[in-house]
């Protein structure tokens, strides 16, 4: 529970980097429902207080590279392709853990787990994808509250595959990491129709003057 919880920090973390780093700042509106989604996380994972161990420091490790990973994104994705973008986040790693390869390999022994395996693949390969396209159409500020719905996600299927009935605190941290998520829908929603029609009155009244 809490190397999630640490894990689950970084969209905070990413938020705070996107001002100074991107120039995307983060009203308090924005700071409040991603907040507001931590609270939620905490809520199912009900960490507590124990010692930090060397997990605790791999979790953090993970948090801090995939945060600095989506400012990256961000950043290049207004020059780079999106398939380009994958494909050397891809490379990158196959080539670091490539000389480990023959400490460490292990080959499946039947079919089905070949088929799981390259499941695995299309399945990371497609919401990689998805995910270079929402930064590229979207601010980090705007995105940043979205991963907490990881945790309902995985709420509903262990409801479906392992029969693991939530219990009332999970159902209550899920629900307000969905309002957390909604809120921020609908703000954007509102801002952009209020600059839609701030825009349609500069364009009036620019064609009153011609």
């Amino acid at each position: 529970a809490e190397t999630t919880s640490i894990y689950f920090f970084g969209p905070m973390v990413i938020t705070a980097l996107a001002g100074p780093l991107l120039g995307e700042w983060a009203g308090w509106r924005r700071w409040l429902a991603i907040l507001t989604g931590f609270v939620g996380v905490l809520i199912i994972t009900r960490p507590g207080v124990g010692v930090f161990g060397i997990g605790h420091l791999f979790a953090l490790g993970s948090m801090l590279s995939n945060s600095f990973y989506v400012i990256m994104t961000r950043r290049m994705s207004s020059t780079e392709t999106s398939e380009s973008l994958i494909l050397f986040s891809a490379l990158a790693p196959a080539v670091l853990l490539l000389p480990l390869l023959p400490f460490s390999l292990s080959l499946p022994q039947d079919g089905w787990h070949w088929v799981i395996l390259l499941m695995l693949g299309v399945f990371g390969a497609g919401g990689h994808y998805l995910l270079v396209r929402a930064y590229r159409l979207a601010t980090t500020t705007q995105l940043a509250p979205f991963p907490y719905s990881q945790m309902v996600w995985m709420i509903i299927s262990g409801w479906l595959i392992f029969h693991q009935f939530p219990d009332r605190w999970t159902l209550l941290g899920a629900a307000i990491i969905v309002a957390s998520g909604l809120y921020i829908i609908h703000r954007e929603h509102r801002l952009r129709v209020r600059n839609s029609a701030s825009l349609d009155t500069e364009a009036e009244a620019l064609a009153k003057k011609l």
